[in-house]
């Protein structure tokens, strides 16, 4: 395994490196990345629920509980903020005819 500094070094060099890249990205390529980091919000989850898993000890397990937990709601509230951003884009049109199936569903 790695050890404490190593972690900590490569997480900060992720967070450092992540927020570099966003920065640099228009504003029209938001929703589409928003779309792909959705995806890996769900490896990630995928990832703490394997980590909770294996899990032996009661910090562990509430550790793990927590990243599951958090990592449902970033995931979940990622797809929900895409679909809003999704519905600024559609024509009044469109819209429209969106509530109407919705209505007679």
């Amino acid at each position: 395994m790695i050890d404490g500094f190593a972690s900590l070094y490569i997480f900060m060099l992720a967070a450092f490196l992540g927020f570099e890249i966003i920065s640099k990205v228009p504003v029209v390529l938001h929703t589409p990345l928003m779309s792909g980091s959705n995806f890996i919000h769900g490896i990630v989850l995928v990832g703490a629920m394997v980590a909770l898993g294996h899990a032996d000890t009661t910090l562990e397990k509430i550790i793990g509980f927590i990243g599951v937990f958090l990592g449902a709601g970033n995931a979940v509230g990622g797809y929900v903020v895409t679909e809003r951003m999704l519905e600024m884009f559609k024509s009044k049109k469109e819209s429209r005819k969106d509530q109407t199936r919705e209505k007679s569903a």
